[in-house]
């Protein structure tokens, strides 16, 4: 059950000028189940990805920044559930390939011009036939109002979709931003999470906007776990048509902090919505580690506390066993960490000082503090000025069975 994810009515999904979605079924894995999604661009949109630093990158990882690094401007997406057409070789790369192929056919583009995403069962070949004979379906679905349909076509383990959209000004333009995300295990991403979908209809200049694209990834979907795993798969994209007419071409632009700040927003939120419909998840929780020597300091110790097996099912019993996180802030790699200097805070509970249990601690606070649905974790290592942020859940039997049964 998510952990208060908000979801957007249909109407409260703003189309963003110079995207079309079209959805069908392709039956890749399941029959009649929406499985196969196509974004169409305008021209002139740029495209910027970051993806998964898996060495068994997917092959449509691979195709995918093979064809981002050509001259060509992107101008539609393919993807597929279903099927992750991970560690499947040469012929799934050519299986990738043909994707892109056969759906520029039907658009009248250059296959560098498409990107294909997969996510589902690794290690098994991907049934492309299913895949490139629903192309037409899809292509002729196409229509600028098929976020909300998208966000459902695109899960896999979700239970729920994840979907952000707001409309904003930019000077005095109205500016639409809307994606959608999704991914519920095998999620601690290290350049994204499993896949995530950002467009706007402002413009961005393509080489600003890989900048930004990375950067806003490092506040968002590089800031969330699940259960540790990064997936072969991960790829986050974000997508700026200029059709609303502002074009921003450097930091120095009067309206990037802006546009910047929503874009960010809108990835935060999508990556959240992730941790809160995890596999099997009941709480929702935040550890924020401050007063680091410096920021990777601070993001270290905040993954060893958030991805600990024990503090996480510690959570699931509201069991205020803290030993386990001041343990995991420990071991995190910080060889010169002098724990006396250390505070904890679970809630507005002070635990922790002085490297060791607050005199005036009562267990009783904790407990009421472990109750909650959503718990923030605050821990001060007393080396610096820097903080950082990082997003999880607890581990529950819940998440043993979806994944003993994912492949039944």
């Amino acid at each position: 059950m998510a952990v208060n994810l908000q979801i957007p009515a249909e109407s409260e999904v703003f189309p963003v000028a110079g995207v079309e979605i079209g959805i069908t079924s392709a039956g890749i894995r399941k029959a009649n189940h929406p499985d196969l999604t196509v974004f169409y661009l305008a021209k002139n949109t740029a495209v910027a990805g970051v993806f998964t630093t898996n060495r068994f990158r997917a092959a449509p990882v691979q195709v995918c920044e093979a064809n981002l690094s050509s001259d060509t401007e992107t101008r539609a997406l393919v993807v597929n559930t279903g099927n992750a057409n991970a560690a499947t070789g040469e012929p799934g790369i050519l299986a990738a390939r043909l994707s892109c192929n056969e759906l520029a056919k039907l658009l009248d583009l250059r296959p560098s011009q498409v990107l294909p995403f997969s996510t589902g069962v690794i290690l098994e070949p991907l049934p492309v036939e299913k895949l490139v004979n629903s192309l037409p379906a899809a292509v002729e679905n196409l229509g600028s109002n098929n976020w909300f349909a998208a966000a459902h076509s695109i899960m896999t383990t979700d239970t729920q979709p994840k979907i952000h959209s707001h409309q904003f000004k930019l000077g005095s333009t109205v500016t639409t931003i809307t994606g959608i995300s999704k991914g519920a295990g095998m999620i601690k991403p290290n350049m994204a999470t499993m896949l995530g979908y950002v467009a706007t209809d402002a413009g961005v200049a393509p080489e600003l906007l890989k900048e930004m694209t990375r950067s806003i990834a490092n506040l968002s979907f590089n800031r969330i776990t699940v259960d540790g795993d990064t997936s072969t798969n991960d790829s986050f994209i974000i997508m700026a048509t200029g059709q609303n007419g502002v074009y921003i071409d450097s930091v120095a632009s009067p309206h990037y902090p802006v546009l910047y700040d929503a874009l960010a927003s809108a990835a935060r939120d999508l990556a959240q919505k992730i941790v809160r419909d995890a596999e099997g998840a009941t709480k929702f929780i935040t550890v924020q580690v401050e007063e680091a020597a410096t920021n990777a300091e601070a993001v270290k110790v905040a993954y060893a506390v958030a991805q600990s097996p024990l503090v996480k099912t510690a959570f699931y019993a509201s069991d205020p066993n803290l030993g386990r996180i001041l343990c995991a802030v420990g071991y995190a790699g910080i060889a010169d960490l002098d724990t006396s200097t250390l505070r904890m805070w679970l809630g507005d509970v002070l635990v922790s000082v002085d490297g060791g249990r607050n005199p005036a601690y009562q267990e009783a606070d904790g407990q009421r503090v472990m109750q909650e649905a959503e718990i923030v974790v605050r821990i001060a290592l007393g080396r610096g000025t820097h903080s950082d942020t990082v997003y999880t859940c607890d581990f529950s039997h819940e998440y043993v069975t979806i994944n003993a049964d994912y492949r039944s």
